[in-house]
């Protein structure tokens, strides 16, 4: 009757379909249980180290630092090979006997060749490209990956406007460096006019920093200091002055800003509200150029004006300042320390 009506029957003798399912299911566990022999992974780890030379070998050969890679690589595995003289030497290991140790081992054959010129180049290469792709997709990350080294400088100020720009030159000059602010005073007027003022309260917060012990008096600081100066009849500039002071060296440089008109109204304002007894006068005014400013023109800072009379920031105005002398601090420092 079922063959009639077109309904197959099973075989006599064929297990049910879910004995076959439990058995795959039974094989399949058996093959993920079973262990993987120490044999299986030292052949893996020698393929790993193969493959590794081939590829610095390949590399040294397309600088000129090799001239037949076939020879090369017999000679490197004889290099590396215990018992034969070589210019590697390593100390000696105790090596574990469940791995093979062909060819002197991966981690031979690494530390083997790490000295070597074109295989640092090439690692050097490969960190530069690494870093390269991590502050391209988050450009935050630029100050922790440059931060360190010998280098280590103190801004005397807390600001990040100055703080930020000051060490964005200097990494970029010296590779990696450590700054960071600490708040100072100088004993000048709020808005000094005149470069000797500027430079006078630039100077200022380094002495004050070191009088209080903030900073140690051998410490490398920089400072940054904005004054207004008239440089032409009734045209009157608003200039940043920064100082390095490295006293351990003997440097001490200055780098200024680039000059950013100010209106002939606003300073005469300035001037206005400055009484004539003040006692500072004679280093500037009391307001500042930047609190008029902000008084008389809508979505002006008083820290941050510059932008709407020139397009530039005066962050970018203090990083180019900065860039210049960090330019001029690493040519005077002794070679060994740069």
């Amino acid at each position: 009757m079922m063959e009639e009506s077109g309904i197959e029957a099973t075989p006599p003798g064929t297990p049910p379909p879910s004995a076959i399912a439990a058995k795959d299911a039974a094989a399949t566990a058996a093959a993920v249980a079973t262990p993987v022999s120490l044999d299986t992974v030292g052949r893996s780890i020698e393929d790993v180290a193969e493959d590794l030379k081939k590829q610095v070998l390949e590399e040294m050969t397309q600088h000129g630092a090799l001239t037949d890679p076939i020879t090369q690589q017999a000679n490197l595995s004889s290099a590396l090979a215990p018992g034969t003289d070589s210019a590697i030497t390593f100390p000696e290991e105790h090596d574990d006997p469940r791995v093979s140790t062909a060819t002197g081992g991966l981690w031979g054959f690494i530390k083997g060749v790490a000295e070597n010129p074109m295989v640092k180049s090439v690692l050097d290469k490969t960190k530069h490209s690494v870093e390269t792709m991590i502050t391209t997709l988050d450009p935050g990350m630029v100050p922790y990956i440059k931060t360190g080294g010998e280098l280590d400088i103190v801004v005397t100020s807390n600001k990040e406007v100055k703080v930020a720009a000051i060490r964005d030159a200097f990494q970029e000059v010296f590779g990696m460096a450590v700054v960071t602010g600490e708040a100072a005073q100088s004993n000048i007027a709020p808005q000094p006019v005149g470069y000797a003022a500027g430079l006078k309260g630039a100077q200022e917060r380094i002495n004050s920093l070191r009088r209080t012990g903030v900073i140690h008096e051998k410490q490398p600081a920089v400072s940054a200091e904005s004054f207004i100066e008239e440089l032409l009849p009734d045209k009157w500039f608003d200039i940043g002055c920064l100082i390095i002071e490295d006293p351990i060296h003997g440097i001490h440089l200055e780098a200024f800003t680039q000059a950013t008109p100010v209106p002939l109204q606003y300073v005469q304002q300035a001037k206005s509200l400055t009484p004539e007894d003040y006692s500072l006068r004679w280093s500037g005014l009391l307001v500042t150029v930047g609190e008029v400013l902000e008084k008389n023109i809508q979505n002006v800072n008083r820290t941050d004006w510059h932008v709407v009379f020139t397009g530039m920031s005066r962050r970018q105005m203090i990083y180019s300042a900065a860039k210049a002398l960090a330019g001029m601090y690493k040519q005077q420092l002794p070679p060994r320390t740069v």
